[in-house]
């Protein structure tokens, strides 16, 4: 498997496969191409179903010049394409001839990968590929699943996660504060700082817990939908499940950031598993490889943090999966709103649900977290593609009608 500095990334949201990976080729293509007098970049697929409301046209003209770029978005049958989020960019000169030619295809996580060319890819650094083969090693060495990330990668991958925990921090911090509408035109106002000033005198400590966890994951929320800065984690549309539940932790028990980085560490392992074994794509497998990823993350990261043995980290990370399967990627409009913002609020308070299952049940359970993975691959390749980040299928559908 690849480091973790492959899996949480730091960038522009409001999606890794549709602002991150386009502006990445949209720089690549630029640099291969500075003779240039003017571009066209064709979106297929989901990046053309959805490109709009996702803000890659935005992404890449950016990089290419809004004068200089032309984006054509295609209503190519998705059967025909070689993969569901796939765009082509060509280049011209002064008098109007082919320069070059690029054809691009967003993978997941921010990734790239160019037809004809060596596919980028990080080197792996984890030999072992499966949840039951690190739990046997760290088993045999009497080490927690952080020591063994910090085996593997070596000291500076906690430097990286400190930089990490700082953005996610940041981007919290600048949820809360900020107020208005956000932009895409279905003028849903943001939440999260009115969800945090809310002071009831009666309130229990189980209703504050929620609201707390729900304002801080709608903040990193909004943040992506408005083209903040986030981490992913494993995605930008699923970035605000896990810094919701470790921010609220922190807070709550006064925990060191130390400990917070040891979380990381774990909860990258869960999210590595899952992208090296299934998929974190939601043009690939739905939202369940999203917004469930992400919970599974954060349910692991949680069990960390509470010391727990390695049984019940597998059990919560498990548990928190199992109960995201099926779930379908249907913005509303192809923005990352509707569902989306909510749908991290409610996995966040999932995966503390996960957590207490955990705490009590672990050892009666029958369904390890490598099964999970892999039903969760085979459901969402199941899933009808207008399921799958397509925006013509569900609430992006029915809102409409």
């Amino acid at each position: 498997m690849e480091s973790l500095k492959e899996l949480y990334r730091i960038g522009r949201g409001p999606s890794s496969s549709h602002t991150i990976a386009p502006t990445k080729a949209a720089e690549l293509f630029a640099e291969e191409n500075p003779a240039a007098a003017r571009f066209k970049v064709t979106l297929y697929g989901s990046l053309s179903k959805t490109g709009r409301g996702h803000m890659t046209d935005t992404a890449i003209l950016d990089v290419l010049g809004h004068e200089k770029c032309e984006i054509v978005f295609s209503d190519k049958p998705d059967e025909e394409l070689p993969h569901p989020n796939t765009m082509v960019f060509e280049a011209f000169a002064v008098d109007g001839g082919a320069m070059a030619l690029m054809e691009v295809y967003s993978v997941g996580g921010g990734r790239i990968v160019i037809k004809g060319r060596p596919a980028e890819k990080a080197r792996d650094v984890y030999k072992l590929s499966t949840f039951g083969e690190i739990k046997a090693y760290c088993e045999q060495n009497h080490m927690r699943i952080c020591d063994y990330v910090y085996e593997t990668e070596g000291e500076s991958i906690k430097e990286y996660l400190t930089a990490i925990w700082q953005r996610m921090k940041q981007t919290i911090e600048a949820g809360l504060a900020a107020e208005g509408i956000l932009q895409g035109g279905l003028e849903v106002q943001r939440k999260a700082r009115y969800l945090y000033r809310q002071n009831h005198i009666d309130e229990s400590p189980q209703t504050r817990e929620n609201r707390l966890v729900c304002a801080f994951a709608y903040a990193v929320s909004e943040e992506n939908a408005d083209g903040g800065i986030i981490v992913t984690a494993p995605t930008c549309g699923a970035s605000g499940v896990l810094p919701a539940t470790l921010y609220y932790m922190q807070q709550h028990r006064r925990l060191p950031d130390e400990k917070i980085i040891d979380a990381l560490a774990t909860a990258g392992i869960i999210g590595n598993l899952i992208k090296t074994n299934a998929s974190i794509s939601g043009a690939e497998c739905g939202c369940q490889a999203e917004v469930g990823s992400a919970c599974s993350m954060a349910a692991a990261g949680l069990a960390e943090l509470f010391a727990m043995e390695i049984d019940q980290i597998e059990y919560a990370a498990e548990v928190a999966m199992e109960h995201h399967l099926g779930l379908t990627c249907d913005p509303i409009s192809g923005l990352v709103q509707i569902p989306c913002i909510e749908r991290n609020a409610v996995a966040a308070m999932r995966a503390i649900n996960a957590l207490s299952l955990a705490n009590f049940l672990t050892h009666t359970r029958k369904i390890s977290f490598d099964v999970v993975i892999k039903t969760m691959y085979e459901t969402g390749r199941d899933l009808f593609s207008k399921y799958r980040e397509t925006s013509e299928g569900g609430l992006a559908k029915t809102y409409f009608e």
